[in-house]
């Protein structure tokens, strides 16, 4: 069984990934349609999660200065649900049947605030708009929401589920929407095959499928060997704190800020510490780490998780991202980026040279009950090191940045949870995401952080305060929402 891996790059595949797809010409009518079973890794992600009780969603924000163009924003929206983002998954009447890809009949309308909100309420905004109800099944898989602001300026919300497209997939659709480029994908719609249809389609499926699902057997059987001999993570998942003794049932948002830089000050920064922008993203995130107090095991270093781009041109799948994991000392972080610079080169060589145990596992996918998958979830999120998160969405390109037509003044992309308990935060401990995201037009770096430390960071006000310390050590100066 696959291990689920953190819900949602490296900038210039990125770049590369956008560039080509807005080289590409629009799919013709009578090109071969897609196979529109979900690939295995998708299906377990959503699995996962799902079982768990959980809820990934991503989100992407623009803020003008002035009001915007409503009838822009309409055709926007239009546009998204002609591409990636207009589409559901359908799940076999098999259990153990691959899920699929359907056609998403009723996108969301457009959900426009009359009556302005506080300036100072920004940051309150856009979170309230990632708990807006967002289903990959039965729907909406994604809302646009716009809202003025007191001092003559607006905003606009994009939340999508993460089991309908990662970060990357949603700034190559936000830039196919607002090109005027539709997708043909050929997704059929929803109930299109009876069941009958659909368990002897199935069927036969997984019977062509039962080689692969052999081999998984096998390769199952020496994991569950291995996780029995795994004392050290026997014994963090033993010490994870308990819920609360009052209100653990209470939902809670993990604590936000968006941080807005100059592109232009952040790369002569990485530059003058002998670093890239991706050594100054994950050196700042180590920095902040060890401000929050987060521990990682026995590492003296902050473990690290980099989010590394694999989406490719006609790419389909949801999620299209790998994991490597790094150590940052953040001693000398803020002075000297040559270490933070190696040791992520490293760790990408390293990478690349190992194989993925878990891919292995992946075809067992479709055969593993809810039960298993909530072990497999807390046994992910029982890991002793607590690795941070530094995801580099690198830069959006120049189409993303006019979701009404017109240039807008600040971006950001991010991921948010939904339904999260006070207790289900507290029995798992601190965290720490930082997303990264540029726009060479506007001359900005977006940085959002999502952080928690039990006792020490729970509100925006606490992790905002560490921000500022830590952009101070890097002689960086932002605003901050």
């Amino acid at each position: 069984m696959p291990r689920p891996t953190p819900p949602n790059r490296d900038s210039r595949s990125a770049t590369l990934t956008l560039v080509s797809i807005q080289e590409r010409p629009a799919q013709a009518p009578n090109e071969e349609r897609r196979d529109n079973r979900l690939v295995l890794m998708d299906q377990a992600f959503y699995a996962g999660h799902h079982a768990a009780g959980q809820k990934e969603v991503m989100q992407v924000g623009w803020v003008y200065h002035n009001p915007v163009d409503i009838e822009g924003l309409r055709r926007f929206r239009d546009k998204l649900a002609q591409g990636m983002m207009g589409r559901l998954i359908e799940r076999s009447p098999l259990p153990f049947g691959r899920w699929r890809w359907v056609a998403d009949p009723n996108p969301a309308e457009l959900d426009i605030a009359t009556t302005p909100r506080p300036r100072n309420e920004l940051g309150d905004w856009f979170d309230e708009r990632t708990q807006l109800p967002i289903d990959p099944e039965s729907g909406p898989g994604w809302r646009i929401s716009v809202t003025p602001l007191s001092d003559g300026s607006t905003a606009i919300s994009l939340v999508l589920s993460h089991y309908v497209i990662d970060g990357i997939g949603a700034a190559v659709a936000v830039t196919q929407a607002l090109l005027g480029m539709p997708v043909d994908l050929g997704y059929p719609p929803p109930q299109s095959r009876s069941r009958v249809q659909a368990l002897v389609q199935d069927i036969r499926e997984t019977a062509q499928d039962a080689p692969e699902v052999g081999r998984a057997l096998v390769a199952a059987v020496k994991e569950a060997r291995r996780r029995q001999q795994d004392v050290v993570h026997s014994q963090a998942q033993a010490s994870l704190p308990g819920p609360p003794t009052s209100g653990a049932d209470d939902l809670v948002i993990v604590p936000n800020i968006w941080i807005r830089l100059r592109l232009d000050e952040w790369n002569a920064r990485a530059e003058a510490l002998g670093g890239t922008a991706s050594a100054l993203a994950a050196a700042f995130t180590a920095r902040l780490d060890r401000h929050m107090g987060r521990t990682h095991g026995d590492a003296d270093d902050v473990r690290m998780l980099l989010t590394v781009n694999t989406r490719t041109m006609d790419d389909a799948r949801a999620v299209a991202v790998s994991f490597v994991r790094v150590g940052i000392d953040p001693t000398e972080a803020a002075t000297d980026l040559t270490g933070a610079r190696a040791a992520i080169k490293q760790a990408l060589k390293d990478a690349k040279d190992t194989p993925d145990e878990s891919a292995e596992l992946v075809a067992l996918t479709p055969f593993t009950p809810k039960r298993a998958w909530k072990h497999l979830m807390d046994y992910a999120v029982s890991d002793p090191e607590q690795p941070a998160v530094c995801s580099n969405l690198g830069d959006t390109g120049p189409a993303a940045s006019r979701p009404d037509g017109t240039l807008c003044d600040g971006m950001f992309a991010r991921g948010a949870s939904q339904n999260i308990t006070r207790g289900w935060l507290e029995r798992t401990g601190s965290q720490l995401h930082v997303f990264v995201g540029t726009s060479m037009e506007m001359n900005q770096v977006g940085v959002c952080v999502r952080g928690y430390q039990p006792g020490s960071v729970t509100t925006r006000a606490e992790l905002r305060k560490l921000a500022e310390r830590t952009l101070a050590e890097f002689e960086l100066s932002a605003e901050i929402d």
